[in-house]
């Protein structure tokens, strides 16, 4: 078994791993959690969950690179949003709060579907960003926050989504430019 705080390259920390991924976290949260869990939890109340297992958990987990890493941590990230939406429709909660997110990260995470001029703009993009983000199928939605915000590869999102990679390819470029269309008009 591995140093409880360290990857299997043994150097680097899963403090600093968690430092290195919050963006991309944020903004998978952010954009995985739909408008009910949005509209009743913060977005940095769910991630500082997260965050919280992962340390608490970090002895049992042993980590084989940082792709390991990444795919433990957004799926602990998803079972959190999966808790809190079950949480709110089971007790039909109606407890509103509007917690500002850091949208300095939240657009770096952004920039991966988003031109250097939309980024360069996000104080206003982000809402609509957003809502376009929300318009989307959940396929579509899942090839782009597999791809570009956990950053998996294409065979990696095919497996994840049942489908091949020339389905996932044609997916994403799809789903990709419909994204650039609405934010375009």
């Amino acid at each position: 078994m591995q140093d409880s705080g360290e990857t299997a390259e043994g150097d680097t920390p899963v403090e600093e791993l968690l430092a290195e991924h919050l963006p991309g976290l944020r903004a998978y949260v952010r954009l995985k959690a739909g408008l009910l869990v949005n509209a009743r939890e913060a977005e940095s109340d769910v991630v500082q969950s997260t965050c919280r297992a992962v340390l608490e958990q970090k002895e049992r987990f042993q980590h084989h690179g940082e792709g390991r890493f990444r795919r433990w941590l957004y799926t602990t990230a998803l079972r959190k949003i999966l808790d809190k939406h079950d949480f709110h429709t089971a007790a039909r909660r109606d407890a509103r709060r509007d917690v500002a997110a850091d949208e300095a990260e939240l657009l770096a995470a952004y920039a991966n579907f988003c031109t250097p001029s939309r980024v360069a703009t996000a104080h206003e993009q982000l809402d609509r960003i957003e809502r376009a983000f929300a318009g989307l199928s959940d396929d579509q939605r899942d090839v782009v926050l597999l791809s570009r915000i956990m950053g998996l590869s294409r065979a990696e999102v095919a497996a994840e989504m049942g489908r091949t990679e020339a389905s996932v390819r044609n997916l994403l470029h799809r789903t990709l430019a419909r994204l650039s269309h609405e934010l375009e008009t």
